[in-house]
């Protein structure tokens, strides 16, 4: 396949080619009479064949990413931190420790509870045998046993809000912020760790409601990233906003992206691409070869040396190319290079470049 350069090098030289067998037909004294055929020197041209593809209909916007799943983790207990785990960037699992408390003060409420819950224990079994043989009253024992059952509350919470001094990850994911260091006294409820999902990242585009209906669950999207030059993510409609924003008059059509190589990171721009109707086997010529002048889209097709001017239908787009609907066969010679030079009957040199351009 020849290049764009040479194909421009061809037009250049056989223009050039054109412009001196002109100056070369006029002697002195006889500048401006240029013989009839001189006059209709024959205009170089590129032209190419339609093929047979794919068309698309698509709708296209901007989009920044968003993690599916972001957990702020906070501390369940007041206390000083003594030591961070984890840094900004690493990969963290569900329950894995990310950084622990001071644990002396609950370690020491803990026992002092279960010292407590170990005596009315003892207390309780000596009520038993006394309950047994009638010498307890039923309503004592009922209070003895109502006790016995907070004190074992308390002992339980003790346990629990010691084992809290280990601040753990409620998600699989990738530690995103880190809002303390060691040293630092955090409060109960504080947020201490930002961890974000990012093995599907989401993408939220704002479409006209004028187009909303075109949109399903399921449909194909691809993203492309200025961040990743080349690379062309797929990605799906995860789902569809039921109500229309009365301030912008859009609706909110939501893209999941997988990206299991970690590769992509909340907060990147992308141009996404939603595809909503394809069209196979279509007849496709290259987009720059139509005119659309007086609103009537045509091309220019060559026909031993000539070019004809062909009003056509155009449909959807395919890239480069276009769909052609109707005034074409596929068989025409199509003037892709050349062609805004050119009218209705101009006699042209062609240089063919098949189905290349």
């Amino acid at each position: 396949m020849s290049d764009a350069n040479s194909i421009r090098r061809f037009v250049i030289l056989a223009l050039t080619a054109s412009l001196l067998l002109v100056i070369q037909g006029c002697g002195v004294g006889q500048a401006g009479a240029v013989s009839e055929e001189q006059a209709v020197a024959a205009v170089p041209v590129v032209t190419a064949r339609a093929i047979r593809g794919d068309a698309y209909a698509f709708h296209a916007g901007t989009v920044n990413l968003e993690a599916d799943s972001e957990a702020a983790v906070v501390a369940k207990v007041e206390g000083e931190v003594r030591d961070v785990l984890v840094e900004e960037g690493q990969t963290v699992t569900a329950g894995q420790v990310l950084a622990r408390l001071d644990r002396d003060r609950l370690s020491l409420r803990m026992k002092q509870a279960r010292a407590d819950l170990t005596k009315l224990q003892q207390e309780y079994r000596r009520n038993v045998l006394l309950h047994e043989k009638g010498l307890v009253s039923e309503g004592a024992f009922e209070n003895l046993r109502f006790d016995l059952e907070a004190l074992d509350a308390d002992y339980q919470l003790a346990k629990l809000e010691l084992e809290y001094t280990q601040i753990r990850s409620p998600i699989d994911g990738v530690v995103s912020a880190k809002l303390t260091v060691p040293g630092n006294s955090v409060q109960k409820g504080q947020v201490v760790f930002q961890v974000s999902d990012s093995t599907t990242l989401l993408a939220k585009l704002h479409v006209p409601q004028q187009e909303f209906y075109r949109f399903e669950q399921g449909q194909e999207a691809e993203l492309e990233f200025d961040a990743l030059p080349g690379s062309v993510y797929t990605a799906h409609v995860l789902r569809i906003s039921p109500r229309i924003d009365a301030s912008t008059g859009t609706v909110k059509v939501t893209l999941a992206v997988s990206d299991p190589e970690r590769a992509l990171l909340p907060g990147m721009f992308a141009r996404a691409r939603i595809v909503y109707e394809t069209r196979q086997d279509a007849l496709l010529i290259p987009a720059d070869a139509v005119l659309a002048e007086d609103a009537q889209p045509s091309v220019f097709v060559v026909e031993d040396g000539i070019a004809k001017r062909r009003n056509v239908t155009t449909g959807l787009g395919s890239g480069a190319r276009i769909e052609v609907t109707s005034g074409l066969e596929g068989t025409e010679d199509i003037v892709v290079l050349g062609q805004l030079g050119l009218r209705d009957g101009s006699a042209v040199t062609s240089k063919d470049e098949g189905n290349q351009i």
